[in-house]
């Protein structure tokens, strides 16, 4: 696995995203950034549903900040989107908190990863 410095970010996953779309790499570069607001997003849901004591609403954010993830090679992002869609299916928020913060803060890092990643590494 190729990593950006202290990520979990799997440069071969984009690698293999890029080269699925025949290079196209202005279509990856869309991908990621659609990718970066959405997980914005979800992280605010994931938030609002920590604060709220709302197990349920754990769920549907914490699922897509997974498999998203996941996409453009995030792994370790991904586990933690899995961790927190789990807590929602099992009825609890207990822990949600600890997990939630270490999600945004590893969002952060994948932020400034995948942004190298295509100042950088997208083209080449």
């Amino acid at each position: 696995m190729s990593t950006d410095d202290a990520t979990t970010l799997d440069t071969t996953v984009l690698a293999a995203l890029l080269d699925s779309v025949g290079g196209d790499a202005v279509f990856v570069a869309d991908l990621v950034e659609t990718y970066l607001a959405d997980g914005t997003d979800q992280l605010a849901e994931i938030d609002a549903a920590v604060r709220s004591g709302d197990a349920e609403a754990l769920v549907r954010p914490a699922h897509t900040l997974k498999s998203s993830s996941r996409t453009v090679g995030a792994n370790h992002l991904g586990e933690l989107g899995r961790q927190i869609e789990m807590l929602g299916r099992s009825g609890s928020t207990t822990g949600a908190d600890a997990l939630a913060a270490a999600a945004r803060a590893e969002f952060s890092d994948i932020e400034a990863a995948l942004r190298a990643w295509l100042s950088g590494g997208a083209t080449t």
